[in-house]
C-alpha cells in the first residue's frame, strides 16, 4: 500500500481545538438536559396498560392512533401483534384509572365490541425500574469489556480513546433525546447500543491504521503520521457512513411510528460516531502522548546471538 505524502494529507489535527470546544459543549449541553429534563421513558420502563384487540379483518393502525388521539390518548402505542388482524395498545399510567377502566374508555374511541378484546394486562413500574437497570448495567460492562480489548489489541492510550469516544457518542446522543423530548423505549435503548458497537469498529480502523503507520514511516511526526492514517481511512468511512445513513433515512421516514426511534438514534449515532472516531478516539491518544515507541514490538536478542560462530 502506498503511503500518502504530506502534502496529500488533510490535517485534521490542526482543528483539534475546535473540536474539542463542540464537544464540550455538546456534552455540557447534553449532561445538563439529563440532569434537568431527564429522559422521556417510555412504557417499558414506566409501566402501564396492555390491551390487545382483534379484529376481523386488517387493522389501520393509523385510523387507530386517530381516533385514541381524539379521545385524549395522545401517547397510546400501536402496533400489530402477530398478524394484521391482532392489535397491540399500550398506554401510560393514568392517576385515579384502573386499567378496567382505560380498556373501557378505549372501546368507547375505537367504536368497537367487548368480544374483540382479547387481553388486558398491566405493567408496573417495578418492571420498568429493572429494565432501566439491567439497561444501564449492560452498557456499563460493554464499555468495561472494550477498554480491556483495546488495551490488550493496540495500547491503553488508544484504549482512553476508544472509550472516551464511546462515552462521547452515548450521552450526546442520551442528551439528544433529552433535549428534543423524544420517547426513550427498549428499541431506542437498543439503537444505542449499536451505536456503541459501530462507533467501535470505526475507531478500530483507525487505531489499526495508525499503529500500521507507526511501524512504516520513520522520520514523521506523531501528529503527522495520525493525518496521514485518518485521510487513508477517510474513503472507508464516508463510504460505509453514507450506506448506513441512506437505509437509516429509508427506516425514518417509512418505516412507521415503532421503529422512529430506533431510527432517530442510529442516524444521530451514526454520524457523531464517525465524528468521534477522528476527533475523540485519535485526539486523546495523541494528548495522552502516544509515541512510535509504544507501538513498536521491542526485539528480543536471541540467547547465543553475540557469540562467534563456530569455524
Amino acid at each position: 500500500m502506498q503511503i500518502l505524502k504530506l502534502n496529500e494529507t488533510i490535517s485534521f489535527m490542526s482543528l483539534r481545538i475546535p473540536a474539542m470546544i463542540f464537544s464540550g459543549i455538546l456534552l455540557i449541553a447534553s449532561i445538563a438536559s439529563l440532569s434537568i429534563n431527564q429522559l422521556n421513558w417510555g412504557l417499558d420502563f414506566t409501566g402501564g396498560t396492555v390491551i390487545e384487540i382483534g379484529f376481523d379483518e386488517a387493522a389501520d393502525l393509523n385510523d387507530i392512533r386517530q381516533k385514541l388521539s381524539g379521545s385524549g390518548f395522545d401517547d397510546a402505542v400501536v402496533q400489530n401483534f402477530g398478524s394484521s388482524e391482532a392489535v397491540l395498545i399500550r398506554l401510560a399510567p393514568r392517576e385515579g384509572k384502573k386499567s378496567s377502566e382505560l380498556s373501557n374508555e378505549v372501546i368507547d374511541a375505537l367504536g368497537i365490541g367487548l368480544d374483540n378484546v382479547r387481553r388486558v394486562e398491566f405493567v408496573g413500574p417495578s418492571v420498568g425500574q429493572e429494565l432501566t437497570e439491567q439497561g444501564g448495567l449492560a452498557m456499563l460492562v460493554a464499555l468495561i469489556c472494550i477498554l480491556i480489548y483495546v488495551a490488550m489489541r493496540f495500547e491503553w492510550r488508544f484504549a482512553l480513546g476508544s472509550v472516551s469516544a464511546l462515552a462521547h457518542d452515548v450521552i450526546i446522543t442520551l442528551g439528544m433525546f433529552s433535549i428534543f423530548n423524544i420517547e426513550f423505549d427498549l428499541t431506542v435503548l437498543a439503537a444505542v447500543l449499536a451505536v456503541i458497537g459501530y462507533s467501535l469498529n470505526d475507531t478500530i480502523v483507525v487505531s489499526d491504521r495508525i499503529r500500521e503507520n507507526f511501524r512504516k514511516i520513520r522520520k514523521s511526526e506523531v501528529e503527522e503520521i495520525i493525518n496521514i492514517s485518518l485521510t487513508q481511512t477517510l474513503n472507508r468511512t464516508i463510504v460505509t457512513s453514507l450506506t448506513t445513513i441512506l437505509v437509516l433515512l429509508a427506516l425514518f421516514f417509512l418505516g412507521g411510528a415503532l421503529i422512529h426511534g430506533f431510527a432517530t438514534a442510529l442516524l444521530f449515532g451514526v454520524i457523531i460516531g464517525t465524528y468521534s472516531s477522528i476527533y475523540v478516539a485519535s485526539l486523546v491518544a495523541l494528548q495522552l502522548g502516544i509515541s512510535r515507541e509504544d507501538l513498536i514490538p521491542t526485539e528480543v536478542e536471541k540467547e547465543g546471538a553475540d557469540l562467534d560462530p563456530m569455524p
